[in-house]
């Protein structure tokens, strides 16, 4: 797959089911076969397409099955008499589907959704019931729904990158992704871990995170197998974890088996705050450039330009920068051009703000009111990625209180030795377990209100393709074995007779 499609949702196409009545069912169950078109339904209101199916499987009152489609038309006084909840719920998928058809003589129709790149290979899958996949265009104002790369594990082409389908959670959780703007998962899983790991700074920690990681990925209880494919995400919490450590010196606390490469927290907590003020500076500065280009893609370049996530708060945000630049270095240019850009970026603000009110002196007031919040939030926003030193802290400073009281008993003979040991060993479980807690949690709250604030607008839907299993019952079973009687022994093969 290239780069390029990974950037944004999978491109969706506009089609309709279009067949013959008497091959409309035949053609449906291939698709559902297939679990890659979204097929439209009746909304809240609409006409009762409830069927036969559907009225048998609510009689039967049975705990619900996972539904499976009949590759024929069953009979579902049978199903109903056996049990076959599974036949039944599948059957009643496939009549709202039939009653939901728009029929124009012997012809019926049903409009979805399909993956563009899926359009050939399903059209060809249902030509042979004699139905057709016909592409449409898009209808005006409605946008299509999302499908992440790597989000669908149904389709190879779709779930193919681990690692990618591993961060998928973190973006899908927060909401669904607008179909026009960009797919952040990749950047918002690498943030995330880099996040973690300077919070959860410790060599010997972080091991343990990717041992973990790599027991998930050998096969876990059942119970946890749900949790398999995240993996590669623990595995790289753990790695940013084990590198901050390394930087740290910090292995299961200020043990000194690593030397300090950078900093040492406890001692130098300034620099160390500093580093993560910056580094949220420059994290929300990429969250503006993303803004801008999703504003751009959802409403054009004046949506782009007048909105507080766009190019507008944008400016305000860099002159913010350079008159914090002029603060820290003293330098005027930096306040002059920042007052200037933030001006600017005020203005354009304003602007698309007051253009939402209803005008007049309230407007005003309501649009001065909103910009004196946007400036606030730009602050702390910014103030708010000290947290990632300040948890950094404290994870360096509950592990030196461990290794401090590991160290004190060591010196108290056999018994000590003992007492030290298990101080050692609880010290860090509970480290461990508080601070994984804590550093997740803080991270996914940066992620969140600092960053997917400024990219998203909006929400899309999410793209649900109908899917179900289909039972071929003309098939015999694969454990069926042809009868063998001594009539047939005695015949042999049967013979071509002469015309």
């Amino acid at each position: 797959m290239l780069h390029a499609e990974a950037a944004v949702p999978v491109r969706m196409r506009r089609v309709a089911i279009v067949a013959p009545e008497q091959a409309l069912r035949e053609s449906l169950v291939r698709i559902a076969e297939a679990g890659c078109v979204q097929v439209d339904l009746p909304g809240d209101g609409g006409p009762d397409v409830r069927g036969p199916a559907a009225t048998r499987l609510q009689r039967l009152r049975a705990e619900p099955a996972q539904p499976v489609l009949s590759d024929a038309p069953p009979d579902l006084d049978v199903l109903e008499r056996e049990g076959r909840t599974d036949l039944l719920a599948g059957e009643a998928q496939l009549e709202e589907r039939l009653g939901s058809a728009v029929r124009h003589g012997a012809v019926a129709a049903l409009a979805g959704w399909c993956p563009e790149t899926e359009v050939g290979a399903t059209a060809a899958r249902i030509s042979g019931a004699g139905g057709a996949l016909v592409p449409l265009r898009t209808p005006r104002g409605v946008d299509p729904p999302t499908l992440l790369t790597g989000a669908d594990t149904t389709h190879p082409r779709y779930a193919a990158r681990t690692v990618r389908r591993s961060f998928t959670p973190l973006v899908s959780t927060y909401g669904t992704v607008p179909y026009a703007d960009l797919d952040p998962t990749m950047a918002a899983g690498i943030v995330y871990v880099v996040m973690f790991g300077l919070m959860f700074g410790d060599a010997g920690h972080g091991l343990l995170l990717v041992a973990m990681a790599l027991l998930l990925r050998a096969g876990p209880p059942r119970r946890l197998a749900a949790l398999r494919p995240l993996w590669p995400f623990v595995a790289g919490a753990g790695l940013a974890a084990t590198l901050a450590g390394v930087a740290y010196g910090e292995f299961f606390g200020p043990t000194g088996v690593l030397p300090v490469l950078w900093l040492e927290p406890l001692k130098e907590p300034m620099r160390l705050l500093a580093v993560a003020v910056g580094l949220g500076a420059v994290l929300l500065a990429g969250a503006y450039a993303a803004g801008i280009v999703n504003r751009w893609r959802e409403g054009g370049p004046a949506a782009a330009l007048y909105a507080t996530t766009g190019i507008a708060g944008a400016a305000l945000y860099s002159g913010l920068a350079l008159g914090a630049g002029y603060v820290w270095l003293g330098e005027v240019a930096y306040g002059a051009v920042g007052a200037v850009i933030a001006v600017v970026g005020l203005v354009l603000a304003g602007t698309g703000l007051y253009a939402t009110t209803a005008g007049g002196p309230g407007g005003a007031v309501q649009t001065g009111v909103q910009l004196f919040d946007v400036v606030v939030r730009i602050g702390s926003n910014v103030v708010s990625f000290a947290r990632l030193a300040a948890f950094g802290l404290t994870h360096a400073a509950l592990g030196a209180i461990v290794w401090d009281g590991t160290t004190a008993l060591a010196d108290r003979g056999p018994v000590g030795v003992g007492a030290a040991l298990l101080v050692f060993l609880v010290g860090n479980a509970v480290s461990f377990s508080l601070e994984a807690l804590v550093a997740g949690v803080q991270a996914l709250r940066l992620e969140f209100y600092e960053l997917f604030s400024r990219l998203f607008e909006g929400e899309g839907r999410p793209f649900t393709p109908w899917h179900l299993p289909v039972q071929h019952l003309a098939e015999p079973a694969a454990d069926a074995v042809p009868p063998t009687t001594d009539e047939t022994v005695r015949q042999g093969p049967a013979r071509e007779e002469s015309p």
